[in-house]
């Protein structure tokens, strides 16, 4: 009976150990924005992913990331930026704001993803995308004419001008609601990183009601 109870109190204790050790840490797994910056999500809690296609990690996070929106509450409203922290970078940025103004982010967007990472084809290219996009239903004329257009210029220039302004060092890196800045290197990982995003919801919708 002793050793059973002995053996309950340390299974407690680590239960309790490994609870504390999850609490999200102020400067160890995220860092405030200081001044918070202005979200355009109204009353929902904005979640800004700052990715880039290349990023393996990125990859890796796409599906969780996914899912917890899809089954989250819709109090919360999630906005992707290609980060671009390099000029090798604005191929893949090119690219997503095309398929978003063509409409076919939602239906594509995974699938670059798991083309280049799982397929190898080489989608940074602009010729490889053309002839992709053009087996995927898109109209490849259209698609080259929108790629090179000011407008995805412009859309370019925001993504660089968000990336400087939230001073974004890596990829994958989540923004919660303007003022709280995570990334699975600070987390030390994906999994981990979904964990802090959930607490960040959670103390930035707390944030909202002082």
């Amino acid at each position: 009976m002793i050793l059973l109870r002995n053996v309950l109190a340390a299974l407690l204790l680590a239960f309790v150990a490994a609870g504390a050790q999850a609490q999200a840490q102020l400067g160890r797994d995220y860092i405030l924005l200081d001044p918070p910056r202005a979200v355009s999500s109204g009353d929902k809690i904005e979640v800004i992913e700052f990715f880039y296609y290349g990023c393996a990690v990125c990859y890796e996070l796409e599906p969780k990331l996914s899912r917890w929106f899809f089954n989250g509450p819709p109090s919360v409203a999630l906005r992707r930026v290609p980060a671009l922290s390099s000029d090798n970078w604005d191929n893949f940025a090119k690219l997503f704001y095309t398929l978003e103004s063509m409409g076919q982010l939602a239906r594509l967007h995974w699938p670059v993803y798991d083309n280049f990472h799982f397929n190898g084809i080489k989608l940074k290219e602009e010729a490889t995308m053309a002839a992709w996009v053009s087996h995927n239903g898109l109209d490849k004329q259209k698609f080259i004419d929108t790629y090179r257009s000011p407008k995805i210029q412009a859309k370019l220039a925001e993504a660089r001008n968000m990336t400087q302004s939230y001073d974004i060092r890596g990829v994958p890196s989540i923004v919660v609601d303007g003022k709280f800045v995570t990334s699975a290197r600070m987390t030390g990982g994906t999994d981990e990183l979904m964990q802090v995003l959930e607490q960040l919801v959670q103390l930035a919708r707390k944030a909202r009601v002082k």
